[in-house]
């Protein structure tokens, strides 16, 4: 039995629903990243390193560690030729090159996604335009797609600093966004900066993933019917903290959790007689199922599933594990520019 589970007594009150998001949890691109590493340890010999949490889940992380994968932060901690793999969240090409010099086997499991926002940013920067990155400083796919190009990215994170940027050529603009950003705030920074710069170039496609945009719609929905929403993901996880924002925004209160035994039975009052519960895209279904038996433990018995959107979408491995199961270091990413 849990520590939740014992936490929650007779006498704490019972909703008498849940709903449950569908989709939620993994993405494709989360999907794949494991797959990456847990093919990798089946086909080479160790030790396999990965530079960084291969996806920001404290538990995913955990279990690819009891299977053999080494952590490390930077690729100092990797031995000269020793073989290695990138997170689902991208390196900047200094990282590659570094790789490339210390003859390391690389095996990139970069989201497609977010090399879909590194080539923008190449693209761009080679035209000669100033670049506007919508996104949070610090994260790992942020310090990734600023190395494209540094002398020409300028970071945003609120429509705030948008209203205050001040760029060299107000004519030639370009605006690209980190992809597990909150649907609804990215519009309106982008909002802000078409109304400051008319001929800014903005990509044909949306930068925001599929995944986190699916999930934030399923979250909506969720909200019209709940009281309280449970988040289950990891701290470190851009998607899950925004599928937080997204309930509180619309007046349901939500709380972030890793797991069933972060849930605090003090949030369920008399007036929670509906809790929705979602999953970050990094965030295994388990972790669901253990959530939604500690309320069927309590005697709940009405669960309904939200199906907002049907995803149907799927990633190739990277050929370094499709080929002949060998692994070159060459990069397979533009150089950086500026």
């Amino acid at each position: 039995m849990s520590d939740a589970s014992r936490a929650a007594s007779p006498r704490t009150p019972r909703p008498e629903k849940v709903l449950l998001a569908k989709p939620r949890g993994f993405c494709a691109g989360v999907e794949r990243a494991i797959d990456v590493v847990e093919i990798a340890l089946q086909l080479f010999a160790g030790p396999i390193y990965v530079r960084k949490e291969i996806v920001h889940n404290k538990h995913v992380v955990e279990e690819l560690k009891a299977k053999g994968a080494i952590f490390v932060e930077e690729l100092d901690e990797v031995p000269d030729g020793a073989r290695v793999i990138f997170s689902a969240h991208g390196v900047s090409p200094e990282v590659r090159e570094k790789a490339e010099a210390r003859q390391l086997k690389v095996i990139d499991a970069t989201c497609p996604l977010v090399t879909k926002v590194h080539h923008e940013a190449v693209r761009y920067a080679t035209e000669g335009r100033t670049i506007i990155l919508v996104g949070h400083e610090g994260h790992d796919e942020v310090i990734g797609t600023m190395g494209e190009a540094p002398k020409h990215i300028r970071l945003v994170g609120s429509a705030e600093e948008a209203q205050q940027l001040s760029l060299p050529d107000p004519d030639k603009v370009a605006v690209i966004t980190q992809t597990t950003l909150s649907v609804d705030d990215t519009k309106e920074v982008i909002d802000v900066l078409r109304q400051r710069f008319p001929a800014m170039r903005v990509p044909a496609g949306e930068d925001i993933c599929y995944a986190t945009q699916n999930r934030q719609t399923a979250v909506k929905q969720m909200a019209e019917q709940a009281d309280l929403l449970l988040v289950i993901g990891s701290g470190n996880s851009s998607n899950s903290n925004r599928l937080k924002e997204v309930s509180e925004s619309l007046g349901t209160t939500a709380y972030l959790i890793d797991d069933v035994n972060e849930i605090d039975p003090a949030w369920l009052t008399e007036k929670v007689k509906c809790v929705g519960i979602t999953a970050g895209a990094s965030a295994p279904e388990y972790l669901v199922q253990d959530v939604l038996k500690f309320f069927q433990d309590m005697g709940v018995t009405n669960v309904e599933e939200i199906d907002a959107v049907t995803e149907e979408v799927s990633f190739a491995l990277p050929q370094e594990l499709t080929a002949d199961h060998s692994v070159t270091p060459a990069t397979t990413k533009p150089s950086r520019v500026g």
